[in-house]
């Protein structure tokens, strides 16, 4: 590749030829700031609209300012990033952007994560000179998302994610002018579009014009009730991330500390979803080797290939965009799901509390299980089995509420029965990990014999797309696996148009799988962040004791004294759902 010379703040430097300046900068320690970039690397995608303006330089000879983000550098060039003609422009912005912004800071969600009040304060802002009128729309809530478009800086981040990475298609800039703003079509509401909750809007933007639904305040009622039984579950990806909330490195797991916590929130029970991952192998493992062996066995009817159910944005994805297909994927409810139905009937039992008193809260990476909570599939007599549901970001707001020193936290243990869990339900945390899991199983209970390793590195990576044949003894098996919607809409065309050759698919909506969940710790698109994450879920695999689904003694014990054996009435009564064609459900 052809390189170029170029000169900035007086450092002289190479860099390939197509190298953005705002780029060039970084590989020499210069931070020019912005609010609208956005790169994210292992994806190749990146978002440079240059309309904020906050980026501007001075290149010598040119008679305006230069976006940094999206004006490449030129062999020759001499760049000044921080000239008092530079500072004094990027002010100029800042103070035009507030001028058209509500002054909620207290009260705003993102106050103290607010990317424009970080830029503020950098800039030195402390008086806005520019008075006019401001922009005003309504506030969009849905079951998940929060939209405060007069929040909106029109970065497009969130349009770029929605599209480009996502390929759902629902926030695009419309009007024009003053009166412009990102937004569904014909400003309808979130939950009238295609929308799949995925939260990855959420996760980028900059400022509070997309939030998630907070749901705190119903935990904290439901706990200072003494007539209510409460228990949390808490997925696998939580405890590989929420130390960074706490000023721990990327990657460090604080499971004990997570565990140690919700009881000090006073949480009568604190059991983990990994439990229930590894009752979803259970079920979903037996559907992959029925459907499987019928397909062997000549049944030309059979749905192949079967695609993984866990995650809520997937499911609602096919079912807006492919409805077709929606008889494919399996119908074992997602971990989540399954621990409440198994939290409401047989632990309700056990304790001899009626369903309605037992409240069932959920610790989730994602936005999208606020809105699968509330499916009317996963309600009895309009009792939802999972009642609240609230992110890693929003338990780190409620711990430090709590005056509760996360750190100094001793290491504690979940309680019992649905507290125990395999390393394979560990790993349904990133991406591969769900199929990896459903291999460990899935192969003994087929060739009656132990696996000779239980690590499949093949069927890990953060490649978006990933495709791997693992040899059943003798019976090759042939996998692919996607994370990121618009990776998995690349297979379910293949499959459409009668190209695709897996048995099995797994697919996760968000990039890196939960552990880029939208409800983690805002990584801003590091992917050596969600490496990190990654990494660690591995590790607390690999530390477990028990390292497949079927080994785990409490999953035994509740098939045979309450389920009876995998897909039997009864599970599929508990655990397994339905689908639906909601092509028609899109308004305007």
């Amino acid at each position: 590749m052809d390189t170029i010379n170029l000169t900035i703040d007086n450092k002289t430097i190479v860099v390939n030829k197509g190298t953005s300046i705002l780029e060039a900068a970084a590989e020499v320690g210069i931070e020019i700031p912005t609010l609208c970039h956005m790169k994210l690397h292992d994806l190749n995608i990146e978002n440079k609209p240059g309309g904020c303006r906050i980026c501007v330089v001075e290149v010598e000879g040119r008679r305006n300012l230069a976006p940094a983000c999206c004006t490449d550098a030129h062999d020759g060039m001499e760049i000044s990033t921080h000239s008092l003609r530079v500072v004094n422009a990027r002010r100029t912005v800042m103070e035009l952007i507030l001028s058209d912004h509500p002054f909620e800071c207290l009260i705003c969600a993102k106050s103290g994560n607010c990317d424009l009040q970080d830029m503020a304060h950098q800039l030195g802002i402390r008086e806005v000179h520019y008075k006019g009128e401001q922009s005003h729309y309504r506030a969009d809530t849905s079951p998940a998302i929060i939209r405060e478009i007069d929040k909106c800086i029109m970065c497009r981040r969130c349009e770029t994610m929605c599209n480009d990475v996502q390929t759902v298609g629902v926030l695009s800039a419309i009007n024009r002018g003053f009166n412009s703003v990102v937004s569904p079509a014909f400003e309808m509401n979130l939950d009238h579009s295609e929308c799949t909750y995925c939260g990855q809007c959420v996760a980028v933007c900059p400022t509070g014009a997309l939030t998630e639904v907070d749901e705190t305040g119903k935990v904290i009622r439901a706990l200072a009730d003494s007539t209510k039984t409460v228990v949390v579950q808490t997925a696998p990806a939580v405890r590989a991330a929420l130390g960074e909330e706490f000023g721990l490195e990327p990657g460090t797991l604080v499971t004990g500390k997570l565990v140690a916590a919700l009881r000090r929130l006073g949480f009568n029970y604190v059991f983990d979803t990994d439990f229930a991952a590894d009752l979803t192998i259970m079920e979903e493992g037996t559907e992959l080797l029925n459907r499987l062996n019928r397909f062997l066995s000549g049944d030309k009817d059979v749905k192949l290939p079967i695609l993984t159910s866990c995650c809520p944005a997937w499911v609602k994805f096919f079912e807006h965009q492919f409805p077709d297909m929606k008889d494919i994927p399996s119908t074992a409810r997602s971990p989540m799901q399954m621990f409440g139905a198994i939290a409401k009937t047989y632990f309700a039992e056990k304790l001899a509390v009626k369903r309605e008193d037992l409240v069932v809260v959920s610790i989730m990476p994602c936005v999208a299980k606020k809105y699968e909570r509330g499916r009317d599939e996963f309600k009895v007599n309009g009792n939802p089995d999972v009642d609240h549901v609230i992110t890693t970001r929003e338990l780190a707001a409620l711990i430090k509420l709590s005056n509760i020193d996360f750190n100094a936290l001793p290491n504690e243990e979940f309680d019992n029965p649905l507290g125990e869990s395999s390393g394979a339900g560990v790993i349904f945390g990133t991406t591969g990990g769900v199929i990896e899991a459903a291999v460990r199983t899935a192969y003994e209970i087929q060739t009656k014999k132990e696996l000779p390793r239980l690590d499949f590195d093949e069927l890990r990576g953060m490649e978006g797309i990933r495709e791997a044949t693992i040899d059943f003894d003798g019976l090759p098996i042939k996998i692919g696996i996607a994370h990121g919607l618009g990776n998995a809409r690349k297979l379910l065309e293949d499959i459409q148009a009668g190209k695709s050759e897996f048995h099995a698919i797994e697919i996760m909506s968000c990039p890196g799988g939960c552990i880029g969940g939208g409800g983690q710790p805002y990584h801003h698109g590091d992917a050596s962040i969600l490496k990190k994450r990654q990494m660690a879920i591995y590790r607390e695999d690999s530390n477990k004791a028990i390292r497949k689904s079927h080994e785990n003694p409490y999953i035994i014990n509740l098939y045979k004294e309450f389920l009876g054996e995998p897909m039997s009435e009864k599970a599929h009564h508990l655990l397994h759902t339905q689908y639906f064609d909601r092509t028609e459900k899109v308004k305007i």
